[in-house]
């Protein structure tokens, strides 16, 4: 293990380690991924329309099934990336799939309650 390693594991609060972080942030990816597509598709079926070209033309053209590869094609991606950093500073790949897709579910709620 690096010093930076090390430098990193002690600033993380209690016992927590960078691979449990990770496994915290995978979880993360998993409910923000149900968030964003469930949201997106209750707002199709409200009238909404999705402001996304790529996500729009994948659900435009195969529906649920396009939507759900957009996102394993980005889930994909950071898993090949992954290995490329230290193991401290992998969290942030799983971190960076799921803020946006949480950003975009709340996005997506807020749509909804106005439409409601």
């Amino acid at each position: 293990m690096s010093s930076e390693g090390a430098f990193f594991r002690r600033r993380l609060p209690g016992d927590v380690t960078p691979v449990d972080l990770e496994r915290l942030c995978w979880a993360l990816v998993a409910l923000a991924l149900i968030a964003d597509v469930v949201t997106t598709f209750v707002g199709l079926h409200l009238g909404l329309s999705e402001s996304n070209p790529a996500a729009r033309g994948a659900i435009e053209g195969y529906g649920l099934a396009g939507m759900l590869t957009l996102k394993a094609f980005a889930i994909g991606v950071g898993l090949v990336c992954r290995p490329l950093l230290e193991q401290a500073y992998r969290p942030i790949v799983p971190a960076g799939l799921a803020v946006p897709w949480l950003v975009a579910a709340m996005v997506n709620l807020y749509m909804i309650s106005i439409v409601l």
